[in-house]
């Protein structure tokens, strides 16, 4: 593909700085960006670079300023650079059909608009819509139901009764509707409690390779539009998560717990049973939640503390030492100065 930078600008709502007639003919990092190459910039601290790379153009924010450097200042470079890369890098348009070499029990309904591969498993009762894409290895279980243009990466398992909503993106080995891990009489007795909930996932989430998302013990496990989750995520039976959060690689998130709009859960992070977290609650990675968080904190640390001062504590940390000798004089001086006191 080319473009000129001036019909870039126009895509991509920009201000050309420079020669708006430049070809871009690719999209590449700022240090092996070359002759029609378009280049980025989003975080201010590789600004130094516009000085060093040979790229014809590069998106910048705005204030951003390089004599000589063909600039397209935007809004937010790495939004726009998203856009540029889905119009550079279009996904392949895959085309409708059912293999013969995938087994669909009788009374599944399978689009004839959808894309099933070879070695996919339907089960009875399932319903699969137009535009949807099932991976070889895919297990879709009885009664589940995929919408329309969602994709399931090789080897997705969805578990009976399960629903997943509209353009949602499982990755490959991703299991939705597992047993949640309910157990009576748990180190003792450990009499498994029946799992007959669901999971439902929202229009617009995806999630990342071998995430784990449990049913719930009655009701339903649910996952709201437009979530993002990371690889390797476990989410336990009953668990909420609001719309538009992101969950970030290795979160473990216990059984029950709600997360409000738009959270941001840190690699890592261990959130409880049976606690709040609110609207916009940004959680640090390897943070361990286990109560009630308010709307709008930013927490960190195991236990978990208001961000600030986490950051003092973790200053602390490396001078203890020093503050335990020093400490530890004081108090010799002081009982030295209570017992000259006392003789006087």
């Amino acid at each position: 593909m080319r473009k000129t930078l001036n019909e870039m600008a126009a895509i991509l709502n920009g201000k050309v700085v420079g020669d708006g007639l430049v070809v871009v003919e690719r999209i590449r990092g700022i240090d092996e960006a070359g002759q029609g190459d378009l280049a980025f910039i989003a975080n201010p601290q590789y600004r130094k670079k516009l000085e060093t790379t040979n790229a014809s153009a590069i998106l910048v924010s705005p204030g951003t300023e390089s004599t000589g450097k063909n600039l397209l200042v935007v809004p937010d470079p790495y939004v726009a650079l998203g856009q540029a890369l889905a119009l550079f890098y279009p996904e392949e348009t895959e085309s409708a059909g059912i293999s013969k070499n995938a087994f669909i029990e009788e009374g599944a309904v399978v689009s004839k608009e959808a894309t099933i591969y070879p070695g996919v498993y339907i089960g009875r009762g399932a319903r699969i819509e137009r535009g949807v894409v099932l991976y070889p290895g895919v297990f879709v279980g009885r009664d589940a139901v995929i919408d329309e243009r969602s994709v399931l990466y090789p080897n997705v398992t969805v578990y009976r009764r399960c629903i997943i909503g509209k353009r949602v993106v499982l990755h490959a080995g991703v299991v939705v509707g597992a047993d949640g891990f309910g157990f009576a009489g748990p180190g003792e007795k450990n009499m498994k409690i029946p799992q007959v909930g669901i999971v439902q996932i929202d229009d617009d989430v995806e999630v990342g390779a071998n995430t784990t998302i449990d049913r719930g013990t009655l009701s339903k496990t649910w996952i709201q539009r437009g979530v993002k989750i990371d690889n390797l995520v476990q989410i336990g039976h009953n668990v909420i998560i609001g719309e538009k959060s992101v969950i970030v690689a290795q979160v473990g998130i216990a059984g029950s717990a709600g997360l409000g709009k738009s959270c941001i859960i840190g690699g890592q992070a261990g959130l409880g049973g049976h606690i709040i977290i609110g609207d916009h609650v940004m959680v640090g990675g390897q943070s361990g939640v286990h109560e009630d968080v308010p709307p709008g904190q930013v927490v960190s640390g195991t236990l978990h503390m208001p961000h600030r001062n986490w950051l003092k504590v973790q200053a602390c940390l490396p001078r203890l030492p020093e503050m335990r000798k020093t400490i530890t004089s004081l108090e010799e001086r002081i009982e030295k100065l209570e017992k000259r006191t006392e003789d006087k």
